[in-house]
């Protein structure tokens, strides 16, 4: 999904590291990233575990879903700024993020033999925390220091996406929104005062709050998941350090 996505949105960094696409060149990226997923289905498929099949399919679905949530991603960049909602944002992102660790914890409740009830609720929890992954993410890329992320900072500010801070700012009703609105709809003029600017302008109209308090609840709603699923605490361990690790990173 990343050696895709960064061809889609042109990164030229991940992690401090130029993307493959800019080594390599965008075919041999995306045939990797088409690669990697056909791998994925082969272990699957090869390992005798009774869950195989199930989570064969599962992993499928799951694919499928990340697709449909980065194609609406894309046609959303192509609408103009008061023509998204925040509900399909959020939708697009559950799609595109949640899905993903949704299904990756989902198949560990599967092949522990988990009853059905406890692999959904594992399934929640993923999704839920890649929510709330998704929100802190997009709160870095407009906020973050790039000497922790390795991108520039207000990389997605740059190029005018509808992140999920982007569209709860324009869409907050707020003098500040409009203020906002006006200056997201002018091209970028690759002036680092146009950054912190709009940066500042996004805050001023709620979206860094915003995103943050949701991340907090979805967070909130994740760990109830998790512990219909998991009681014991002991036994949740590698899950809560995971939830940990979304709540508290930076970059």
């Amino acid at each position: 999904t990343l050696l895709h996505d960064d061809v889609m949105d042109r990164d030229t960094t991940r992690r401090h590291r130029p993307t493959a696409w800019t080594v390599f060149g965008d075919a041999d990226a995306i045939l990797t990233g088409d690669a990697v997923q056909a791998l994925g289905l082969r272990l699957l498929a090869a390992d005798p575990h009774p869950a195989s099949a199930a989570a064969a399919i599962r992993l499928a679905d799951c694919v499928m879903e990340l697709c449909e949530g980065q194609h609406t991603d894309t046609a959303m960049e192509r609408r103009a700024p008061h023509e998204v909602t925040l509900d399909e944002t959020l939708a697009m992102a559950e799609a595109k993020t949640g899905a993903l660790l949704g299904c990756a914890c989902a198949l560990g409740g599967l092949y522990a033999g988990a009853a059905d009830e406890d692999v959904e609720a594992l399934d929640a929890f993923g999704r839920q925390a890649g929510l709330a992954f998704q929100l802190i993410d997009d709160v870095i890329g407009i906020w973050g220091d790039p000497r922790h992320t390795g991108k520039p900072a207000g990389a997605d500010l740059a190029v005018r996406k509808k992140s999920l801070p982007v569209v709860a700012a324009l869409t907050s009703g707020t003098p500040a929104a409009a203020e906002f609105a006006a200056l997201y709809a002018a091209p970028y003029d690759e002036d680092k005062e146009d950054l912190e600017r709009t940066a500042l302008a996004v805050e001023r109209a709620g979206g860094r709050d915003w995103a943050q308090a949701q991340a907090a609840d979805r967070m909130a709603r994740a760990m109830q998941e998790l512990a219909r699923a998991v009681p014991d605490p002991e036994s949740a361990g590698g899950l809560l350090a995971l939830a940990e690790f979304v709540t508290r990173r930076t970059t």
